[in-house]
C-alpha cells in the first residue's frame, strides 16, 4: 500500500509539476520547486505515516471516486475541483513567470506562503489524527461503521478538513507570487462552504448522532464565526 501511495503521490505532483513549470516557461524557478518539494515531502511523510497508523483511512484516500455509494453531486464536485486546481496552477506559472502580470513579491512573503502550505499540511494531519473516516467524498460509511467524531479539531468546529484547506490555498499564491492567483482561493472557499452545508444535511439524516453534534459544535469552519 505505501509503494502505491507514494507511486499515485508521485503522478499527482508530477502533474502539477508539470503544468507549473511549462506554464511557466522557467525550469529554474526557485519558487516553483520549493512548492513542489513542500508537497512531495509532505505527501510522502503522510504516506508512511498513515501506512503503519490507519491504512484504512489511506486506502479511501487513493481512490476517492470509486464508486462506494457517494452521491453523483459530490463526484461532480470532486472531479470540478480537481479540473481547477490545474487549471489555478497553470494560470499561477503565467501569471508570475511568463506573462509578469503580478508585480514581484518579497521573498517574504513567499516565505510566509510556504509558511502556511507547512501550517495546512500539519493541519490535516490533526483532522486524519482525530478522524479516520476522513473520506475525500461524502457518504455514509456502513462499510467501516462510520460514527460521530467530535474530539480533537471537531470538538472546534464540524469541518476542520475544509479549515485547514484555507491555509495552503492561500499560501499557494503567496510562495509562487502570483497576486491575481488570491483571486481564487475565496471562490473554492465558497465551494467547500456550499458541500459543507449539503454534507451536513445528510449526515444529520443518516449518522445517529450527527444532529446532536451539530448542536454542541454551533460553528462550522471558522471558530466563533461560521
Amino acid at each position: 500500500m505505501l509503494l502505491r501511495t507514494a507511486m499515485q503521490s508521485a503522478l499527482w505532483i508530477g502533474l502539477m509539476g508539470v503544468c507549473l513549470f511549462v506554464a511557466a516557461g522557467n525550469w529554474t524557478w526557485p519558487q516553483g520547486w520549493a512548492f513542489i518539494a513542500i508537497y512531495f515531502f509532505g505527501s510522502l511523510g503522510f504516506a508512511a505515516y498513515y501506512a503503519k497508523r490507519d491504512p484504512a483511512l489511506l486506502q479511501s484516500r487513493m481512490e476517492p471516486l470509486k464508486d462506494k455509494g457517494a452521491p453523483l453531486w459530490d463526484r461532480i464536485f470532486l472531479l470540478t475541483f480537481v479540473t481547477i486546481w490545474f487549471l489555478w496552477l497553470i494560470f499561477m506559472g503565467v501569471d508570475a513567470q511568463r506573462w509578469h502580470l503580478s508585480a514581484p513579491m518579497p521573498v517574504i512573503v513567499n516565505a510566509i506562503g510556504a509558511v502556511l502550505i507547512v501550517v495546512g499540511f500539519l493541519a490535516t494531519l490533526a483532522v486524519f489524527n482525530a478522524n479516520s473516516f476522513a473520506e475525500p467524498t461524502v457518504r455514509l460509511q456502513t462499510d467501516r461503521h462510520q460514527h460521530v467524531i467530535d474530539t480533537g479539531p471537531y470538538a472546534l468546529v464540524r469541518h476542520p478538513m475544509y479549515a485547514s484547506a484555507i491555509f495552503y490555498l492561500f499560501g499557494m499564491p503567496l510562495l509562487l507570487g502570483s497576486r491575481w492567483g488570491l483571486l481564487v482561493p475565496p471562490l473554492f472557499i465558497v465551494a467547500v462552504t456550499l458541500r459543507a452545508i449539503a454534507e451536513e444535511n445528510k449526515l444529520a439524516r443518516e449518522l445517529p448522532g450527527y444532529a446532536d453534534y451539530m448542536t454542541r459544535v454551533p460553528y462550522r469552519i471558522i471558530p466563533f464565526i461560521w
